[in-house]
C-alpha cells in the first residue's frame, strides 16, 4: 500500500523531519514503513496498517507542532507507541483548515460543547447570540472535513429575509443582489483559506454559497450543510432545509432566537424545528450564551444590557 500526505506545514519541514530527518528515521524503524519526502507532501509505502498508522502519526505530528510550536523525538516516540490512540483533548479541540497560520480552537466550554456536537451527530442545532462563534466554527469544522476528504461539498445557506422587495432595488445580477447578505459566510472561509483557493473551490461547485431558495429539490450526499441565520427562515422553508441532508452528510443550524427579522406573527422555523425535534436521537442541540462571545469585550456588554432593558418592559 502507498499513500501521499499533503504536508500543513511544509515551510517547517526541519521541525517536523527531525533534525536530519531523525523523526522520519524514528518513523520507518518504529513502523517498518518507507517515507519518502516529496516538497511539500510525503509518500508511505508498507502494510495497510502499518501505512495507516503511520498516516496517523504524521497527522498528530503536524497538529502538535501547529498548536505548540515545537516537536521533540519524545513527542513523536509518544505518538508511535500508542497503537491507536484515543482521541485526547488536544485533537478534540484543535481545527485543522487549509491556512498554514491558523489551527482554530474553542475558548470557551459552551464553543467546546459546540465542536464536540458537530462531530458527534449528524443534524446540530445551535443558537446563541451574536460574536458567539456560530457560524465561524461550523464552517471551521466543514472546512477541516473537506480538507481531510471525509466530505466532497461544502454548501454554505442563508436566508435573504431582509431582501424582500428591498432586493430590486439593489444594482447588479441576482448573484450581486444576495452576496451582501451572504457576506459573514465568505468572511469565516477567507479566514481558513486564501482567496484564489476559496475561488477556485467555487469555480468547481466544491464550495457553495446560496440563498434559501436555491435549496429546493436537492438532496446533498457528501456534504455540510450549513444553515446560517436560521431564524429567519419559516417552518416549512426549514422542513426543505432539513430534509435536503443525503448520505455521508453532516447538517449545522446555525441562528440568533432574540433576532428575528420575520413579518409580525410569522413563527420561525428554527424555533419550530427545535420543538419539533428535541427528542429524536442523533440530533445535537447546542444554545451558547454571553459568556461564550468571543469578539470585542464591548459586544459581551451590549449584549446583557439589551437583555436586561428587554426583560424589564
Amino acid at each position: 500500500m502507498e499513500i501521499t500526505i499533503q504536508l500543513d506545514s511544509a515551510h517547517r519541514q526541519l521541525e517536523l523531519f527531525g533534525l536530519a530527518d531523525s523523526h522520519l528515521r524514528l518513523l520507518r524503524k518504529s513502523l517498518g514503513v518507507q517515507i519518502t519526502a516529496r516538497e511539500d507532501h510525503l509518500i508511505i509505502a508498507g502494510s495497510d496498517s502499518d501505512v495507516n498508522k503511520a498516516a496517523e502519526v504524521i497527522d498528530r505530528m503536524q497538529k502538535h507542532l501547529l498548536k505548540h510550536h515545537s516537536l521533540t523525538a519524545g513527542d513523536v516516540a509518544s505518538f508511535i507507541s500508542q497503537s491507536d490512540p484515543p482521541e485526547t483533548p488536544e485533537a478534540e479541540q484543535a481545527i485543522t483548515v487549509y491556512s498554514k497560520k491558523k489551527v482554530i480552537e474553542p475558548t470557551t466550554p459552551g464553543q467546546l460543547k459546540y465542536i464536540e456536537t458537530m462531530l458527534a451527530n449528524d443534524l446540530t442545532f445551535c443558537i446563541g447570540p451574536a460574536g458567539t462563534g456560530k457560524t465561524y466554527l461550523a464552517v471551521a469544522i466543514a472546512v477541516s472535513m473537506l480538507k481531510r476528504r471525509q466530505i466532497r461539498r461544502i454548501v454554505l445557506v442563508r436566508p435573504a429575509v431582509e431582501a424582500g422587495e428591498k432586493l430590486g432595488f439593489l444594482p447588479g445580477d441576482l448573484q450581486a443582489k444576495v452576496n451582501p447578505y451572504l457576506r459573514p459566510l465568505f468572511d469565516a472561509l477567507e479566514d481558513m483559506m486564501d482567496f484564489t483557493q476559496m475561488q477556485k473551490f467555487m469555480e468547481l461547485d466544491i464550495i457553495e454559497i446560496i440563498p434559501l431558495a436555491f435549496m429546493r429539490g436537492r438532496t446533498l450526499n457528501e456534504s455540510v450543510v450549513i444553515c446560517d441565520e436560521a431564524q429567519n427562515t419559516m417552518p416549512l422553508q426549514m422542513l426543505m432545509v432539513l430534509t435536503r441532508l443525503g448520505h455521508g452528510s453532516k447538517m449545522i443550524i446555525t441562528g440568533d432566537i432574540t433576532q428575528i427579522d420575520l413579518e409580525k406573527g410569522q413563527k420561525s422555523g428554527m424555533i419550530d424545528a427545535i420543538e419539533t425535534l428535541r427528542r429524536i436521537r442523533g440530533i445535537g442541540f447546542v444554545e451558547l450564551t454571553q459568556r461564550d462571545i468571543v469578539r470585542h469585550r464591548l459586544v459581551q456588554k451590549i449584549v446583557l444590557a439589551y437583555k436586561k432593558c428587554k426583560s424589564q418592559k
